[in-house]
């Protein structure tokens, strides 16, 4: 017979699939974040901007994480779209 999943865990799956509607995670318990970013991993949806949202939590386990797995920022450099400067 299987059982039924825990409040918690229903909770953090929803999560998971709003992520894009959350902007702050750092009020979380370390536990729950951890959880959070590895079923978000597990699901697919980790993109830049939820990565930063983790990376804005200040959790030490979360930097840990995403250094053990090699997971980086893509840093897109901002180019002048003015050039005040004739050539």
């Amino acid at each position: 017979m299987r059982t039924s999943p825990s409040l918690l865990s229903l909770t953090i799956d929803s999560a998971v699939l709003n992520l894009s509607n959350i902007a702050d995670l750092s009020p979380l318990p370390d536990h729950i974040v951890i959880d959070l970013f590895l079923r978000t991993l597990r699901a697919g949806k980790l993109t830049e901007r939820v990565l930063k949202l983790f990376i804005d939590t200040g959790k030490d386990e979360v930097f840990s994480l995403i250094q053990a797995l090699n997971i980086r920022l893509t840093l897109t450099p901002v180019l002048p779209t003015r050039c005040s400067e004739k050539f």
